[in-house]
């Protein structure tokens, strides 16, 4: 037996002696956690996490970028919500995906971010390649509860443009060249997906309101600072699960027209009466916080979230000043000076959102570093300038510590270099979450400077 399965066996045995039937943060007395981040890992270190946070509709070129200085990394005015965080930030430059930039299509053959291989024209038998998020679910995934959790805020529209589907706009996670990982984007449902054991679970019923008797033993079993970290973990489960209540009484009270209304009405899930928000906001930071959760409990070490789709109509207009109309429309501002600067405050807010999350992440201890240093958050989106339908660079930013691995704090140029694939990241990543392979997409050679 391997020592990552002793460990994994014995972290089992020792939840199963404390009737836990959910996952746990990481404690410092569950000195037998196991990590599949590399060899010579700890065996009291806790695991390594990757999660891919995609944004449709490209950025504002005008205000995106950072610059090193003597005094450290400037973040531009769309990167400036990411202040509090910079330290833990790459800030990449000129990465790109070169299958994107010939042939017909605007939007559509550029949603290969994860795979790097071109999309293939078509309405019918479409193809884009496994992605790097489902490469290392097959073979990290047995690890955990969950190989990925792939979340999302917007269902696929059907239409056609320029003999491609629309299927590939509301997709960046494929678990085989043909297949879309299924995406979650109904708050309830994914939440469940972290808890139900497929026996105990209620309708009626809290999550913690089912194994809150038996968590308690846990407390003679842990130490203090533990105990201190179970209450409040407890606490951020239960306010969750309240959030998600509201929302739904909120989504169901609400009259049709006001605010942001997604396209589907109906659930068609197993649980028909769980919902949508209204509320775009309360909508993305609930499917923010599930992810985060996720990773708390190591229910998954892989995750990927479509803050909206490719060619999106999400509108921001109810919260966000002076902004009017859908985000794929702001995106063809055309130079505009009214329209580019509401794109520009939508491209903030998703900064605003990013840094939010990983503060949460960063305010989560998990021993010698916290949830943050222990991840690798890559954001990006399919499209440079939105206006032009630019993928000759991409807005591509990477997050976190990845286990001590990564440097943050600095803006890393690839502009001139020849060699500036997108895939070679992703190789890099794949080795810090101990996936080995020397190819991956259009890369043979992973970026080296990440460290």
């Amino acid at each position: 037996m391997t020592s990552i399965n002793r460990s994994r066996n014995s972290r089992r045995l020792f939840l199963r002696n404390a009737g836990i039937a959910f996952g746990l943060p990481w404690l410092e007395s569950m000195n037998a956690w196991g990590s599949t981040a590399g060899k010579n890992a700890a065996a009291n270190e806790a695991p390594r996490r990757f999660a891919t946070l995609f944004m449709g509709n490209g950025v504002n070129p005008h205000h995106w970028g950072a610059t090193n200085t003597d005094h450290g990394m400037e973040l531009m005015k769309t990167l400036s919500p990411l202040e509090p965080v910079k330290d833990r930030l790459l800030v990449m430059k000129g990465l790109w995906n070169p299958t994107t930039i010939e042939g017909p299509g605007g939007h559509y053959p550029k949603m290969n971010v994860l795979s790097g291989l071109t999309v293939k024209q078509t309405t019918t038998d479409v193809q884009v390649g496994t992605t790097m998020d489902q490469v290392m679910a097959k073979e990290i995934g047995h690890n955990t509860p969950m190989p990925s959790i792939v979340l999302g805020t917007e269902p696929p529209r059907y239409s056609t443009d320029s003999g491609f589907t629309s299927l590939y706009s509301a997709y960046i996670s494929w678990s085989s060249p043909t297949t879309p990982a299924p995406k979650e984007i109904y708050p309830q449902q994914a939440f469940d997906q972290l808890f139900d054991d497929g026996s105990k679970r209620r309708r009626d019923k809290s999550v913690l309101d089912l194994v809150l008797s038996d968590a308690k033993s846990l407390r003679g079993k842990v130490s203090s600072r533990d105990a201190q970290k179970l209450d409040e973990y407890f606490t951020s489960v239960r306010e969750l699960e309240q959030r998600i209540e509201r929302s739904e009484k909120a989504s169901q009270s609400e009259t049709a027209g006001q605010g942001w209304q997604p396209s589907v009405t109906k659930p068609t899930f197993a649980r028909p009466e769980a919902g949508i928000p209204n509320d775009v906001r309360d909508h993305l930071k609930l499917q923010l916080d599930i992810m985060v959760l996720a990773f708390q409990m190591d229910r998954t070490r892989i995750a990927s979230m479509m803050l909206n789709n490719d060619l999106s109509q999400m509108n921001f207009g109810g919260f966000l000043d002076n902004v009017k109309g859908g985000i794929h429309e702001l995106s063809h501002h055309a130079g505009n000076e009214e329209r580019l600067g509401m794109y520009q405050r939508v491209n903030q807010y998703h900064m605003q959102l990013l840094s939010e999350t990983l503060q949460k992440m960063d305010n989560t201890d998990e021993g010698e570093r916290s949830l943050l240093d222990n991840s690798m958050i890559l954001f990006c989106s399919s499209l440079w300038d939105g206006n032009a339908h630019d993928s000759r660079q991409l807005p591509v930013l990477l997050a976190g510590g990845g286990g001590g691995t990564i440097k943050g704090g600095r803006m890393l140029d690839y502009s001139k270099q020849e060699n500036r694939k997108l895939c070679r990241l992703h190789l890099a990543v794949m080795d810090r979450m101990g996936v080995k392979t020397d190819h991956f997409g259009d890369a043979d050679t992973a970026l080296p400077e990440l460290g």
